[in-house]
């Protein structure tokens, strides 16, 4: 009777911790975009792996942002993404908590500037990119970021709005290139508005470059690297361009968010994710430049992605504290210089 009474109780144990693999559920809230790669490469792979469920959210940052916020006391999601400068935000405004980077396995194989990219020990980069010029090498000669002004180019020249992730650190550049590089951005706004008129567009979209260069409206633009495979498809010749300044770069970042009830679980995707298969695999399928220092790819892989620590030591990254502190000067700034 012992026996029988202990077996079946091992039995139930046994089974009632596989139901508890199988019931935990994991909420991530993460960018809209290559959500059927990111499926393929990372979300069922890791379902397999820890016996769970993992629901996605998927929206812009605003929308996101809100919904943590709005759901501070209850929070119904784990873990999120963002820009560093939205990561900061959603951190200043007691959303996330502090990452334990002792329980990811594959923290030390990060960049140094993905490792705790606000400094607050709230966010874990894990991708970058950089933000330069896609230009028409038969038309122009692209050596530094002033040369967008040049009154023979500016006219063909496209810049994003300030509105746009893109906006502040094209301005940077621009400012750093003038000689004006300054928080407020003042220079480079007060320089732009001087040709305000001459600028084929200030673009909201990156998605509206590929028609303008195929028109051969513009001839020049500041874009993400993410853009560049749309663009160098196109049968003009067109390059990126190497500056005496070099890029902006820009990193999205995960957040661990405050009061999760998936605390452990969500840092066990945080470490699939950064690992080196993983990040291998999404840069192979051009999804995301790997934050993680270890990923070999091949050479005509590398050329679309942003990769490397050449290209990485190179950038210049525009802290997320500038971003959130200056924003609403920057958009007075250009109302005021290049939007009346």
């Amino acid at each position: 009777m012992n026996k029988t009474l202990l077996a079946a109780g091992a039995l139930w144990l046994m089974g009632a911790a596989i139901a508890s693999a199988e019931d935990q559920t994991l909420t991530i809230s993460v960018y809209g975009f290559a959500q059927d790669e990111f499926g393929e490469l990372l979300y069922k792979p890791f379902e397999a792996e820890c016996g769970c469920k993992l629901v996605v959210e998927t929206g812009n940052s605003i929308e996101r942002l809100a919904k943590l916020e709005a759901n501070k006391d209850a929070p119904v999601i784990d873990m999120a993404v963002f820009s560093l400068a939205d990561a900061l935000a959603a951190a200043r405004k007691g959303l996330t908590e502090k990452i334990d980077h002792t329980k990811l396995s594959s923290y030390d194989k990060l960049y140094d500037f993905a490792k705790d990219p606000n400094g607050d020990g709230m966010s874990v980069g894990y991708t970058f990119y950089k933000t330069g010029i896609a230009y028409r090498t038969d038309k122009m000669k692209i050596e530094s970021w002033a040369d967008l002004l040049k009154d023979e180019y500016v006219d063909h020249v496209a810049l994003p709005n300030i509105t746009t992730n893109q906006g502040g650190p094209v301005l940077s550049m621009i400012g750093k290139a003038i000689g004006k590089d300054t928080p407020d951005l003042k220079g480079a706004v007060e320089a732009v508005g001087e040709k305000r008129d001459q600028f084929v567009t200030f673009y909201v979209k990156s998605s509206q470059l590929v028609q303008l260069m195929q028109q051969e409206e513009i001839w020049a633009a500041p874009m993400g690297h993410f853009s560049w495979g749309g663009i160098s498809k196109l049968d003009l010749p067109i390059g990126w361009a190497t500056t005496k300044e070099g890029d902006a770069g820009d990193m999205n970042a995960m957040v661990l968010v405050k009061g999760s009830k998936n605390h452990d679980l969500a840092l066990k995707f945080m470490d699939f994710w950064l690992s080196t298969p993983v990040q291998t695999k999404i840069a192979e399928m051009l999804v995301d430049s790997p934050a993680n220092k270890d990923v070999v790819v091949a050479p005509e892989i590398a050329a679309k992605l942003t990769y490397g620590a050449d290209v990485a030591n190179k950038l210049t990254f525009m802290p997320a504290a500038t971003t959130l502190d200056y924003r609403e000067k920057w958009l007075e700034e250009w109302n005021t210089s290049v939007a009346q």
